[in-house]
């Protein structure tokens, strides 16, 4: 068996191998040409493409292009007709030594399940302007404190038994439970403020953790939904901001909190008075008025009921709803993250989840087509990625936790005990490939090119601290972060080094001495920004993994104009110069490609390019084509 041929095959949903009329907003009705690129010389006899239109399985007989000259490849190319709101594909090849069967997950013998099939979406509104977004995550109350005048005062107000804490600028924070209503004066003005520094560091969209009015520091016990919290500045601050992040065309999103509330909402309130509340059909009651349904057993976070068809009025259905409200001027939010995405309208017996997701999406579509609708989910999201749910998810799952896994160690977490389980044993870098693939093959290219990538929150650890404080890993994982398929996000104050060993101290407040700061780090994150941000390979490129090795990886992001070639080595060892072969990639003899940093050139020659030697860290190649 020829394993080179066999590695030189490949297909993804970027525009180089999906074509329409429509660009990559596919409507019903296009004509869409697919392509699959496989080295010149590959023993392939014969390549069907395999769809399912109606439920009836077809296929269709591919061609070699013979427009597309290739020194190193032939492009195999066919038509179908997009007829359906979701259209599966797959290949089926007919080679010298047998059949193989192409699909999401990579080159099989047997006959695979339907599962794992490219899949194109048609009609479905897309949020274009995330694709060359690079986000960064704000916590409001540690960012920046712009107006002192509106910050929590000492004993202001009580929660759960403990009284407000008003704490000086980088304090150091309780342990729980006084932690949750320490404050230390961040607010949207702040924000404003900085804008010069985000633009500076090159991002150019926002995400913020819950700004509406609520007890606690993250506000994720919600008490009023329709109002921006006093303490971060009100209304009149989120619309300040909106006007001046519009002048520098800075998008944002806002978190909302519709699986639960807090107990100070007056929804919770009224019910816990009188069973026979109007209100009361918003909660699980068990036994009234002291046991109800909470999120994950936390009393001060009642979960909702989606039962309840004027709850559903109130927070997405109606005409000026929660999910609305705030996508209207003078708001203007750019789209929304959903907490516990993954938990929203689940209770028991009652799996709502599917019907409520549908109609949250209408109702934000309805308002903004290009409303970008993000979901927490540390597990598999894909069942919500489908188009019909979902724009993305936070991608914990499909990238961040690979990547942790790789370059530290392999854990699982739960709420339960035991919190933590661990594995002592090096992740092999072939899982990290694989936890990858199994991602991308499990939701349709369109949907993966925008899953919200990061590599840390406020409720993980920061990542130097998830990497034992390495510098070079920490430059490797930020580097997968802005070469990965997918939109990144830097949570605020990694780009300076900062520390936190758990979700707590990942809160702790922005640092703003710049004497404290790690430039040299921030530099790169800059010089990495501005790449993301300005190539079409990392934009709307394909994805190929070009080399699986012990403590290395490398792979390829791909367009008609550019090949950007990430090359990246967990260490602790050196990786001797050498070359990396490139010819699976269809990267002829004679390219030149030049090192970011470094500025060193190379030169493909016999269908390799060669390498300097790589300490732990990363290497990133780029090309014009």
């Amino acid at each position: 068996m020829n394993s080179f041929y066999l590695s030189s095959i490949h297909h993804d949903g970027s525009k180089r191998y999906v074509t329409s009329p429509s660009g990559i907003n596919l409507q019903l009705g296009d004509e869409v040409t697919i392509r699959l690129r496989a080295a010149k010389g590959a023993p392939i006899e014969r390549i069907l493409l395999r769809t399912c239109p109606d439920g009836e399985q077809f296929f269709s007989e591919m061609q070699i292009d013979d427009t597309q000259e290739s020194p190193v490849c032939n492009w195999w190319q066919a038509n179908l007709r997009s007829t359906m709101p979701v259209t599966a594909y797959r290949f089926l090849l007919f080679t010298t030594d047998g059949i193989w069967w192409y699909n999401g997950s990579g080159l099989h013998r047997h006959v695979p399940t339907d599962a794992e099939d490219f899949r194109l979406l048609a009609d479905y509104a897309a949020p274009d302007w995330v694709h060359d977004s690079v986000f960064y995550q704000i916590f409001p109350d540690r960012f920046s404190d712009g107006d002192p005048s509106n910050n929590v005062k000492q004993g202001e107000f009580e929660y759960q038994g403990v009284k407000s804490q008003a704490r000086k600028w980088g304090e150091s924070q309780s342990s729980w439970p006084e932690a949750m209503v320490e404050f230390y004066g961040g607010d949207l003005t702040g924000v404003e403020q900085r804008l010069d520094y985000l633009t500076d560091l090159g991002v150019n969209a926002i995400y913020f953790n819950p700004i509406f009015t609520a007890l606690s520091n993250h506000r994720y016990d919600v008490v009023d939904y329709f109002n921006v919290d006093p303490h971060l500045g009100g209304d009149s601050a989120l619309i300040s901001l909106r006007q001046r992040t519009k002048e520098r065309g800075m998008r944002f999103i806002l978190d909302i909190v519709p699986n639960h509330s807090g107990v100070g909402h007056p929804w919770f309130k009224s019910a816990i008075e009188d069973s026979n509340s109007p209100t009361a059909e918003y909660f699980n009651f068990h036994s009234h008025p002291d046991e109800y349904e909470s999120w994950l057993g936390v009393r001060s976070l009642p979960k909702l009921n989606y039962r309840s068809q004027n709850l559903r009025e109130l927070v997405y259905a109606g005409a000026n709803s929660i999910f609305r409200y705030w996508l209207k001027e003078p708001f203007a939010a750019d789209g929304w993250r959903v907490d516990v995405a993954n938990m929203l309208a689940r209770h028991g017996k009652d799996q709502l989840e599917s019907e409520v997701w549908t109609g949250i999406r209408r109702a934000v579509k309805e308002e903004n087509p290009s409303a970008y609708l993000l979901g927490e989910n540390f597990f598999d999201s894909s069942s919500q990625l489908q188009g019909d749910h979902l724009d993305a998810s936070m991608n914990y799952f499909g990238f961040s936790n690979p990547i942790g896994f790789w370059l530290n160690r392999f854990e699982v977490n739960q709420h339960a005990t035991p919190h933590n389980v661990r594995s002592s044993v090096p992740w092999p870098t072939q899982a990290l490939v694989d936890s990858w693939q199994a991602s991308r093959a499990s939701i349709p290219w369109q949907i993966a090119r925008q899953q919200f990538n990061l590599l840390g929150s406020h409720d993980t650890p920061r990542i130097l601290n998830i990497l034992d404080q390495d510098p070079a890993r920490n430059r490797l994982a930020v580097a997968f972060l802005l070469t990965y398929v997918g939109v990144p996000c830097i949570y605020y104050g990694d780009e300076i080094g900062m520390s936190g060993k758990d979700g707590l101290e990942a809160r702790n407040c922005m640092i703003w001495d710049s004497t404290q700061w790690n430039i040299d780090l921030r530099i790169f994150y800059q010089t990495l920004i501005k790449l993301r941000r300005t190539s079409p390979a990392l934009i709307d490129g394909g994805f190929q993994t070009l080399l699986i090795e012990k403590n290395v990886l490398a792979y390829m992001r791909d367009s008609d104009d550019e090949q950007i070639i990430v090359i990246g080595n967990r260490g602790p060892e050196e990786y001797p110069a050498g070359v990396l072969p490139v010819d699976q990639g269809a990267i002829p003899d004679g390219r030149v490609f030049q090192e970011l940093f470094s500025k060193q050139a190379s030169i493909v020659v016999n269908g390799n390019l060669p390498l300097p030697s790589l300490p732990a860290g990363v290497q990133i190649w780029r090309s014009a084509a």
